[in-house]
């Protein structure tokens, strides 16, 4: 092995999306983009559930979570990855890596356990809207989100210790365009299989509770849906459903991929074209997801033109 390809855990050398210089600025453009769109789009929702008093209910409470989540996690990767493309390399340090990591894994725990909060919230709303007041009090709100962000933390802590807690004094060179955690553990030098049975459970325990409960409150509701007499009513429920399934499906679907299947060493391409979704799409997809289709957040943006006097006049 080369002297270039020795590290004695001091930093990583990403390897990004490409090597070509051409793709590099044209992938720099486009993340860019995507970045400020998800910031600005993020932070228009929380905008609007704040200012707006008819927004101050469950689901915009924890929509507006989400918003806070996808802001937190896209500014932890894509500035970095925006910086390594414009300069062409991507080293990060040791301590970079594993807060990268560390914050990556709060954002991305969270965020499982806040869809599988939001689908069991429709469930109320939908089963028991006389109970729905009570069992989704503000208290309630409050401690259910609180648990999402204080898991998250408390796992994530955990899958840096485990995994930054082996020797790494082969090669530096990570296969990927941020510090992922199933990646850099494969670069370590002494025997993982006791933190890789760890991190599977773990994973395991994050992911299929939030699906199940997701899969399950859906499901009962789009059985309910086929229950309606009016037509338009089962296409607007089955549409509104359809495109949150999507959005879950995409995010759920990618991490489960990478996190619970077993990954060839060294790490492919494939992993990290995968890891692009979750990592940039999702958080860019969520709130117009979220919100496309809804008259309340249209009617909470056109309060807030009308108080601007920038609403189109017809």
């Amino acid at each position: 092995m080369g002297a270039e390809n020795m590290t004695s855990a001091t930093e990583f050398i990403l390897e990004g999306l490409s090597n070509h210089r051409k793709t590099q600025l044209l992938l720099f453009v486009v993340i860019l983009l995507t970045y400020l769109l998800t910031i600005v789009g993020n932070a228009i929702v929380i905008m609007l559930v704040w200012s707006d008093s008819r927004l101050h209910t469950p689901m915009y409470f924890f929509l507006m979570n989400l918003s806070t989540i996808e802001i937190c996690y896209a500014t932890s990767t894509e500035p970095q990855m925006l910086a390594h493309l414009l300069a062409g390399n991507g080293i990060i340090s040791f301590t970079g890596c594993a807060l990268q990591v560390f914050v990556v894994l709060i954002m991305g725990t969270a965020e499982c356990f806040l869809l599988g909060v939001m689908a069991y919230d429709r469930y109320l709303a939908i089963f028991h809207p006389l109970m729905y007041a009570v069992a989704m009090s503000k208290d309630r709100q409050w401690q259910l989100a609180s648990a999402c962000w204080t898991v998250g933390t408390l796992f994530s802590m955990i899958y840096v210790y485990v995994t930054f807690r082996h020797s790494y004094c082969g090669s530096n060179h990570i296969n990927h365009f941020i510090c992922e955690m199933p990646v850099v553990l494969k670069l370590a030098c002494d025997d993982t299989r006791i933190t890789q049975a760890i991190v599977f459970a773990m994973a395991a325990v994050v992911l299929v509770i939030p699906v199940f409960v997701i899969l399950t409150s859906y499901g009962l509701i789009l059985f309910s849906v086929l229950k309606m007499r009016s037509t338009s009513s089962q296409r607007k429920a089955f549409s509104t459903c359809a495109s949150h399934l999507v959005v879950v499906t995409v995010f759920y679907g990618t991490v489960i991929s990478m996190y619970l299947i077993p990954r060839s060493n060294p790490p492919s391409n494939h992993d990290k074209r995968i890891a692009v979704f979750y990592t940039v799409v999702t958080p860019l997809l969520n709130p117009v997801i979220y919100t496309l289709r809804n008259k309340d957040v249209h009617g909470a943006v056109a309060k807030v033109l009308r108080k601007h006097h920038l609403e189109p006049k017809i």
